[in-house]
């Protein structure tokens, strides 16, 4: 199918250098090319102790649990359960974020006390977070704590039900407050306006990680008894798309030094099955694990991805394993036929093509998938998108957002038309009565033609900074790896070459999609790289005609039958 808008200009913004003086100064003390103490710079690292801190993670680098919010109410509620006989049941989401939550918090506490069992709402007939079945469930199982992982901020309906029903609740959650908290034991929540903890960009896993570690502070266990738990933290911070710097940093650096020394039996058997056998990366547990993980809650049930997380029995963990491949095999297929759904049904639109949102709704398609179907549509149109889905008789949905817009804010401004809704600047979640699907369209395109400005529909690469192409080489490439784990705020680096020039019959298309070209720039011919440009099979023409392009890319090491060479993963192409 033709898709609109696939070959729309992008903008190329080239970041402003940093100060010349650091620039200067970091060269000389880590003795590195000015250009990469250019990188370092511009990630705010400007002198020697920085570099250190930043190359050389720590886990002294992580702060004191007890300086966020309720972290001591939280720790003497859990103590006082363990101490009473309670029965404590680890409640979180269906998601990524949330199972590998509850999968640290309930592997944490069952180590050592009996009493404690996990729950993961259903995504069909309980939908996101605390529900009332769930505390229900609780009640009647005899369950006095729920520790409450990724979600929860706003649920204060729910924990003033469980008030009722004599359970109390820890919340551990991430994502922004409403204006009153809930009345919980605990709220712990770095996004708080009262909470002076130092770094607000936790993932819900990493919440549950900083409630275990002021528990083994206040009991005196040591914390290398935690370090078996940090392959769960990094898996969150990577799936669930939060920066990757500062606390983050350090917990995703040892989270990914653990998956590979000593994978949990059940990610060890998806990555069998996938045929992974080299050191992981932040971008494979993005593309290989997470979605693997989210499967299990999107098509069956996330209480699998738990009892894979958790499993210690290789047995167990394989066919666990092995259903959730299974699953995302499913999810691909689900993916794919309603991704074609949704841009037949834009491009034959006229008013839907022209639109400055995408709002879409189908009766049937699949709940569990419409998250990632709105994030493909939000690329291939490049504007705020929400798709939406019927469930229980309402409509649910998922929107994504482009850069710099803040789809949280324009769907609060049509709150009035929602049952619920809550998320993120980028990424939300909302149901809706299907009688009012029409009106909030109507009302979240006004509100987002008026809010948005013009130049961020479209498309925005942001580039570190341009590179001749002899300037790349192994040792370039050596320390430019050590700047990892990459992820927001700390983005793999993006360079730009200008004039270089495709070698003569060395373009190829890949599966009728995918241009792979060698390039060089006629200064200095004898310096050239294999480049890959995935869905650029558009511009085989002009890459076969020898004129000179520029091209912004990412370096990247391609690994074919035990070698190892450099290569350029191209964003985008001018000429």
């Amino acid at each position: 199918m033709q898709l609109l808008n696939k070959i729309r200009q992008k903008r190329w913004l080239v970041k402003e250098p940093g100060s010349q003086l650091s620039i200067e100064r970091i060269s000389s003390e880590l003795n590195i090319d000015p250009i990469l103490a250019n990188l370092l710079v511009q990630r705010k690292i400007t002198d020697f102790e920085q570099a250190k801190s930043f190359f050389r993670p720590s886990l002294d680098h992580l702060h004191d649990p007890f300086l966020m919010k309720d972290m001591d109410k939280a720790v003497n509620r859990l103590m006082l359960a363990l101490k009473s006989g309670e029965k404590i049941l680890v409640y979180g989401d269906y998601d990524v974020d949330g199972t590998t939550s509850v999968a640290l918090v309930y592997s944490f506490i069952s180590s050592f006390y009996p009493a404690v069992d996990y729950y993961i709402p259903d995504r069909y007939s309980e939908g996101y977070g605390i529900s009332f079945q769930g505390i229900d469930y609780a009640f009647e199982n005899n369950f006095s704590l729920i520790i409450a992982l990724d979600c929860g901020i706003k649920s204060n309906d729910k924990v003033e039900y469980a008030n009722t029903k004599g359970v109390d609740f820890i919340i551990c959650d991430h994502h922004l407050p409403g204006e009153i908290l809930p009345d919980a034991s605990a709220v712990l929540d770095p996004k708080r306006l009262d909470c002076n903890y130092p770094f607000k960009e936790l993932s819900g896993c990493g919440i549950g990680f900083k409630l275990v570690q002021a528990y083994c502070e206040k009991k005196h266990i040591a914390f290398s008894n935690l370090i078996q738990y940090l392959d769960l933290t990094a898996i969150s911070i990577a799936s669930d798309i939060v920066p990757i710097v500062g606390e983050n940093r350090v917990l995703a650096h040892f989270g990914l030094e653990q998956l590979n020394k000593n994978p949990r039996p059940g990610i060890l058997a998806l990555l069998l099955k996938n045929n992974i056998n080299r050191t992981l990366t932040i971008t494979d547990v993005v593309f290989i694990i997470g979605p693997r993980i989210n499967a299990a809650g999107r098509i069956s049930s996330g209480k699998k991805a738990v009892e894979m997380l958790i499993s210690k029995e290789k047995e167990l963990a394989e066919s666990t394993g092995l259903i959730i491949d299974a699953n995302n095999i499913k999810r691909k297929e689900l993916d794919k036929s309603i991704t074609q759904q949704a841009l037949e049904m834009i491009s034959t639109d006229e008013d839907l093509i022209n639109r400055k949102t995408t709002v879409l709704y189908h009766q049937d398609w699949h709940k569990g998938v419409i998250g990632i179907v709105a994030s493909r549509l939000t690329e291939t149109y490049y504007r705020p998108t929400i798709l939406l889905a019927q469930s229980n008789g309402f409509a649910t949905g998922s929107a994504r957002s482009v850069k710099d817009f803040d789809v949280h804010n324009a769907i609060d401004k049509c709150s009035e038309l929602l049952e619920q809704f809550g998320g993120h600047k980028y990424a939300a979640g909302l149901t809706i009565k299907l009688e009012n699907i029409k009106a909030f369209s109507e009302k979240f395109e006004k509100i987002v033609d008026e809010l948005i400005d013009e130049e961020l529909l479209i498309p925005r690469i942001e580039i570190d900074a341009k590179l001749e192409l002899s300037e790349i080489s192994v040792k370039f490439m050596r320390i430019l790896k050590q700047l990892a784990p990459f992820g927001p705020e700390n983005m793999s680096p993006v360079f730009v070459s200008q004039g270089v020039v495709c070698k003569e019959n060395t373009t190829r298309i890949l599966k009728d999609l995918h241009l792979k070209i060698n390039v060089f720039q006629p200064n200095n011919p004898s310096v050239s790289f294999a480049a890959i440009g995935f869905n650029m099979a558009e511009h085989e023409n002009k890459m076969r005609s020898g004129e000179p392009f520029d091209i912004c890319y990412s370096i990247e090491e391609n690994h074919f039958m035990g070698e190892v060479t450099l290569q350029l993963h191209l964003k985008d192409l001018r000429y």
